[in-house]
């Protein structure tokens, strides 16, 4: 048998064993943050900030919001739904959030630690459009979302769900939120997301979350498992939908995360310093708000400031400067003592080079700054417009070997190598030491789409490039799904409820 023909049959046994992947983890960061504006910046943009809030105030677009604000003493304008806040009161609900919380999946294997050190990877979320190479790129279809989150489910190093993968268009608006919670509870153990687009929605999901959890609404509450992101409609003012979907969320202690969405040069000023004023006043003002509703509600600060090309308009991802507010937003964050949000992004629009190198360019400082959440982590194409299934199992691969890096290097007397030095000395090798044959097998990451063959072998193979295998690997992942396992009584119930619910969602 040749060399190279024994190699094959190794790698496809190998392949035939299922997927090689890292194990579940909710990675810690060891390192020191990364800071890229002084103290002094950081408490300038902070009292800009709420120099804003106080003097220019922040439009809030429902009449039960403006009535709390009021009664917790901001001045309200009600002609132009206007608030204004005094720095001393934003500041006082500020502190009510709490540092970390936990939350609470099905499968308490898959429940969450929030703040400090701790990081989780979310899947990409809210794309209108789905891609692969073998059927290209169409509207988004509630197969391709069941899909995705198939994939979600099976690839460990993605721990919660951020949102819909890809909206599944060719499902009726108005109950569309309970077919994908159908789908979430039946394909998925993992933190889920629900989207805050009114009460009514809120509230529906919630109560799938209870049935699902087998819980009651008073535990839920205290166990929250489920989380919103809250989009400030930039500049200065929040939606009446959002608001009133925030409000429902706090009210049953789940988990928001309050993220402007500041475009500089389009929805924010063109400076990084001027975008970052008015993502903070946006963020402390909604935060705030959310706060006094429900005090002490699990919360995160969202960070979203990138910019757009002069040239055209277009929103940029994975640039320079989504690092750098992606950094500064983290020092804002720790400086409220709240948990922190930021997102793995690029503008490509296809799975390429640019899709990798923006994408790393983007979780870098995520990374560097101790983000605790990031969203869109693995799938995100064309600005958000499009998840790509092959980037899905690209973005995977670089999620493994970022976690893999988080694993602080083990230095002691074993791992100093001394004897094993010592017994090959000068010229020999050391593949058949006892140091090397005890710890080859998990010495090093171990890839899922990288191949480290030599030319020869890899054109022997087919001279597959990274995204040819990318869309081998998430086929054969989907081949090998199996649902995470959901209690038959649960699964009849939850379907009751939705078929319940269709026959008059009461949804405009």
């Amino acid at each position: 048998m040749s060399t190279r023909g024994a190699r094959r049959r190794q790698t496809s046994a190998r392949a035939s064993q299922g997927l090689k992947q890292l194990p579940w983890k909710q990675p810690q960061n060891p390192y020191p943050v990364l800071n890229v504006i002084s103290e002094d910046q950081v408490e300038q943009i902070h009292h800009t900030s709420l120099r804003v809030i106080a003097e220019l105030g922040i439009k809030f677009m429902d009449s039960e919001a403006l009535s709390i604000l009021r009664e917790k003493g901001a001045e309200v304008d009600e002609s132009t739904q206007m608030v204004r806040m005094a720095p001393e009161l934003v500041m006082a609900w500020m502190g009510k959030v709490p540092e970390r919380f936990m939350m609470h999946s099905r499968n308490p294997e898959h429940s969450l630690e929030i703040g400090e050190n701790n990081i989780c990877f979310a899947m990409v979320a809210s794309a209108p459009n789905a891609s692969d190479t073998d059927n290209g790129r169409r509207p988004g279809n509630f197969e391709d979302f069941s899909n995705l989150v198939r994939l979600a489910q099976s690839f460990n190093v993605i721990h919660c769900i951020g949102g819909y993968p890809v909206e599944p268009v060719d499902l009726p608006p108005d109950t569309r939120h309970l077919d994908c919670g159908l789908a979430f509870h039946t394909l998925t153990d993992k933190v889920l997301h629900a989207y805050s687009l009114g009460k009514q929605r809120i509230t529906d999901s919630i109560e799938m979350l209870r049935i699902a959890r087998g819980v009651s609404l008073e535990q839920l509450k205290r166990e929250p498992g489920l989380f919103s992101i809250i989009n400030t409609s930039s500049p200065l003012r929040v939606d009446g939908v959002m608001l009133q979907g925030m409000m429902e969320m706090v009210r049953h202690g789940q988990c928001v995360c309050v993220t402007p969405f500041t475009l500089a040069g389009a929805m924010a000023p063109v400076s990084l310093a001027g975008a970052l004023v008015q993502q903070n006043a946006e963020a402390l003002a909604t935060i705030a708000f959310a706060q006094m509703v429900a005090p002490g509600a699990p919360m995160i600060y969202g960070s979203f400031s990138s910019n757009v090309d002069m040239r055209t308009g277009s929103p940029a991802f994975g640039t320079p400067e989504l690092a750098q507010t992606t950094l500064a937003g983290a020092q804002l964050a720790r400086r409220y003592k709240i948990p922190y949000r930021a997102s793995g992004v690029s503008t490509s629009n296809t799975v390429d080079a640019q899709a990798s190198y923006e994408t790393m360019m983007a979780l870098w400082p995520c990374v560097q700054g101790h983000t605790n959440l990031i969203k869109h982590a693995a799938g995100w194409m064309e600005g958000g417009l499009c998840a790509s299934f092959e980037k899905v199992v690209l973005d995977v691969e670089n999620l493994q070997m970022l976690s893999q890096f988080l694993i602080p290097m083990k230095v002691d007397e074993s791992e100093l190598g001394f004897d094993a030095i010592k017994d090959v000395g000068p010229g020999g090798h050391f593949f058949g030491t006892a140091h090397t044959l005890e710890r080859y097998e998990t010495a090093f990451y171990s890839p899922i789409v990288s191949d480290w063959n030599n030319f020869e072998n890899w054109q022997d193979s087919g001279s597959l490039n990274a995204t040819e295998r990318a869309n081998k690997l998430w086929k054969q992942v989907l081949q090998e799904f199996s649902p995470p396992p959901l209690d038959a009584a649960k699964t009849e119930e939850l379907e009751a409820f939705v078929a319940k619910r269709k026959e008059n969602p009461g949804i405009n």
